[in-house]
């Protein structure tokens, strides 16, 4: 379901009222070149860490690159849980995803992504990643996360960096699943 636009909602921190933004779909040109990193610790960035919380939760999503919102930034919000189910709730601009050796342990599972609405198909990924970059204020940020808030910080850098999950599957089934979606399949 397309979230509501320009539907007020709260955010949890500092109570911040965000406002819902369309989240973009595939195909648009936004979501396949990396975003610029961002270099106003301001207001406005502000601004946009609430609008995207809200269009996460608006959305029923665990995380939300900027781009995912038309703007060409690199900074992700998160509210995923990791593997014991606690939740990890986070904002991070300009990360550095830090993966494990090539020998680390990976799994595959069925993963979505809010800009290809209502399907999923199966991705292999590392079960353990880290994250380091600043906040909206340029204060340091580190995460470091197992399970499927693993999973969110490998798929949220990669929307940074232009990809999408449907980019790792074979052309057949990343036609199918575009198809599905009711995108044009590229």
């Amino acid at each position: 379901m397309q979230p509501a636009q320009d539907q007020p909602s709260s955010t949890e921190e500092g109570g911040l009222v965000g406002t819902v933004r369309p989240i973009v779909l595939d195909g648009d040109p936004v979501l396949h070149r990396p975003c610029a990193p961002v270099t106003s610790f301001d207001d406005e960035l502000v601004r946009l860490e609430a609008d995207m919380v809200a269009s996460m939760h608006a959305a029923e999503g665990v995380g939300l690159a900027a781009n995912q919102i038309g703007v060409d930034a690199r900074m992700f919000v998160m509210d995923c849980p990791n593997a014991s189910g606690e939740r990890v709730v986070a904002t991070v601009v300009n990360p550095v995803l830090k993966l494990p050796g090539v020998f680390a342990r990976r799994r595959t599972d069925d993963e979505g992504c809010l800009s290809i609405p209502g399907e999923s198909a199966p991705v292999s990924r590392v079960t353990t990643a880290v994250v380091t970059g600043v906040d909206v204020h340029g204060e340091p940020v580190r995460i470091s996360a197992d399970g499927l808030a693993a999973v969110c910080l490998q798929h949220e850098v990669d929307h940074l960096e232009g990809r999408l999950y449907v980019d790792t599957l074979d052309p057949e089934l990343r036609a199918e699943v575009l198809r599905d979606a009711g995108l044009q399949p590229r």
